[in-house]
């Protein structure tokens, strides 16, 4: 009998069965990624951990702790009796004074009843095997249409193929197999300007094309977390269930020259640091014109959620805490602006609490950065725009046009005062002494006060 059932990136959809809930052995069932909609079968229940049913966006029911509950529309009508109502497992017709003998001995109805369960499990049984076979032929059909669009494509004769990169991966126990190449734009070749160690860090952080689609199911309007001129980011969910955040760039608001791209690829591989955002991986498609990055989803927003709110609201921050965001934000300052192994020196540019992440345990991580090492000087100079507007940038830089480790500095005050007085718009905390001078009513004698 059937126990165990995975059909997970199967791009699947309509309802589960209920014949698949009413197996009697099954002890786990795995429909993740997936298209599936309607009401879960509440038999379900039973499987507990053993039912897997995550990014499936048209699932309801009650008894599971990250599905909504099923409106009106999602209950499945119940089904009209032939002859009206019943009345003691008779027909409405039929007089209840009628003398009715249903002869049966105990031998016959016990047959009768063997023979029922065993249909039952037939059927079960029948099902579960079509289920599988069309999940099997859906996904082949995919991956058919997946090489045609990749035969479609032709590689640089500089790229790396999906053979080579499989033995790539093979040799170093890396499950990110395969890498897409716009055409006449190849940064990412094989890593070939550099070298040992070096170029090994840089293959492992390479993702496969395919795993970013699914993770994000195709790029969906319901994963996207955000959009700007040059770029747009998604929720995603790996296959080893962990949840991040995709940021997709045009080939356009990308630098043009291989060697300047690699290097500012490279120099995002190398940041490692308790309060930057982790960057997980890359992948860049020839096809779609596009290269992503993949980083650590950070689930409680940016620090601007956290500024201009009221009194009572939960997200007002204890003071410690606003201490604690603005040292940890100090510290991942001074690791990009420090030279050490295998990382230079590095400028953010564009410091804003926008780009402060704040995580489960409210430490704060930088969001972006050595992005603009990537980008064209066009999309960094728009960037600028609204951080000249919200005042974070240093005012040397409109006569200098040149960043220095202190316009990041000059940001960073600005930050200071937005988490001290929990204000985001600088009008709002005054240019008087009397309006500065209400941050001090924050300060505890017993809270450390030390923030550099």
């Amino acid at each position: 009998m059937l126990m165990r059932l995975d059909l997970s990136y199967n791009h699947l959809f309509g309802s589960i069965p209920t014949k698949v809930a009413d197996a009697p052995l099954l002890e786990f069932l795995d429909i993740r990624n997936n298209t599936l909609s309607g009401s879960v079968p509440l038999a379900l229940k039973r499987l507990d951990d053993g039912f897997s049913y995550e990014n499936n966006l048209g699932l309801c029911g009650a008894g599971f702790m990250s599905l909504k509950a099923c409106n009106a529309s999602g209950l499945n009508p119940s089904i009209p009796e032939p002859y009206g109502t019943k009345v003691n497992g008779l027909p409405r017709e039929i007089p209840e004074t009628a003398n009715l003998q249903l002869p049966c001995n105990q031998s016959r109805c016990s047959n009768q009843s063997k023979a029922h369960h065993a249909s039952a499990a037939v059927v079960t049984f029948v099902v579960t095997i079509l289920l599988a076979a069309i999940g099997i032929l859906t996904f082949t059909q995919y991956r058919r249409r997946k090489q045609k669009l990749a035969s479609s494509c032709e590689i640089s004769d500089s790229g790396q193929s999906t053979d080579q990169a499989k033995g790539f991966y093979r040799k170093n126990g890396s499950p990110l197999i395969s890498l897409e190449y716009p055409n006449g734009w190849d940064p990412l070749a094989d890593g070939r300007n550099l070298s040992g160690d070096a170029q090994d860090v840089f293959q492992s952080f390479r993702f496969n094309l395919e795993e970013v689609e699914t993770a994000t199911q195709y790029f969906s309007k319901v994963n996207l977390l955000g959009k700007i001129n040059s770029s747009a980011t998604y929720r995603g969910i790996l296959r080893d269930g962990s949840t991040v955040a995709i940021k997709s760039i045009s080939k356009s608001s990308c630098k043009s020259e291989e060697a300047e791209f690699l290097k500012g690829l490279n120099t995002l591989t190398s940041l490692r640091h308790e309060n930057l955002v982790r960057l997980r991986g890359f992948c860049c498609s020839r096809c779609q014109g596009k290269c992503f990055l993949i980083y650590d989803f950070v689930p409680n927003g940016n620090l601007l959620r956290y500024l201009d709110v009221r009194d009572g609201d939960g997200h007002v921050l204890e003071w410690s805490t606003r201490v604690s965001i603005v040292r940890g934000i100090a510290s991942g300052i001074a690791y990009l602006h420090g030279h050490k192994a295998n990382k230079p020196s590095l400028i953010h540019q564009n410091i804003t609490a926008e780009k402060v992440l704040i995580d489960q345990r409210y430490n704060p991580l930088l969001a972006d950065s050595g992005l603009q090492n990537l980008l064209t000087n066009d999309i960094v100079f728009s960037a600028l725009k609204t951080s000249a507007a919200m005042g974070y940038l240093a005012p040397e830089y409109t006569t200098t046009g040149r960043f220095t480790d202190k316009s990041d500095v000059y940001a960073f005050g600005v930050i200071v005062f937005q988490v001290l007085s929990g204000k985001r718009k600088s009008e709002q905390l005054g240019t008087s002494w009397s309006r500065c001078m209400q941050i001090p009513r924050l300060y505890r004698p017993q809270s450390p006060w030390t923030i550099l």
